[in-house]
């Protein structure tokens, strides 16, 4: 009977981003294929420590709590990311790690260049116009084709609402996320 990896209990680190999770096996040497949860998947490739949590939902898992994968290797294959990590020397093993999260330290992230940000940096951050009214906080953001999109929530008369702003520098002026905040060029719809 084959034998599940070996895996060491780990503590999630304080910083750790979700960013994708294991699909499926690939190959029969132990290589895995990776949903990542960005079209640019540099901190997939960046970290060579990974931590794992089971699916949320529904999938079994023969580990539970977070665990620690350090990362052989990691490359695009096609429209994938296929990676072969210590420990997972074959296909059985590849196959019992599909449906696990897959969680990197934010300080393991590759320094974004001049005007570039990650997403996980701009969820939460309030957002105000010129004028400095307030237009509601980045629950998330939309990749919609030529451009990303900012999705606000707010409130009005008690009830909770949502905005969209494309994240283009037609409106947006300035990112201070050391503030906290996002300066637009953006006028609240009444």
């Amino acid at each position: 009977m084959p034998q599940p990896p070996i895996l060491q209990a780990a503590e999630l680190p304080q910083d750790a981003v979700e960013i994708g999770r294991i699909t499926d096996a690939w190959g029969v040497k132990g290589w895995f294929k990776v949903l990542s949860y960005s079209s640019a998947p540099e901190a997939l490739f960046a970290s060579k420590t990974w931590f794992l949590q089971p699916a949320q939902q529904g999938g079994k898992s023969f580990f539970s709590g977070t665990v620690e994968l350090p990362i052989r290797q990691a490359r695009t294959h096609s429209d994938s990311v296929v990676v072969w990590a210590q420990g997972v020397d074959d296909r059985d093993g590849a196959e019992a790690l599909r449906g696990a999260r897959i969680f990197v330290s934010r300080a393991s992230f590759p320094a974004a260049g001049d005007d570039e940000y990650y997403w996980v940096d701009l969820i939460g951050l309030a957002v105000v116009n010129r004028e400095g009214v307030p237009l509601g906080s980045v629950r998330e953001l939309l990749a919609t084709g030529p451009q990303t999109t900012l999705v606000l929530a707010y409130e009005q008369d008690g009830k909770a609402l949502e905005r969209m702003i494309p994240f283009v520098s037609a409106y947006v002026d300035k990112v201070d996320l050391a503030g906290r905040q996002i300066v637009v060029d953006w006028q609240p719809d009444y």
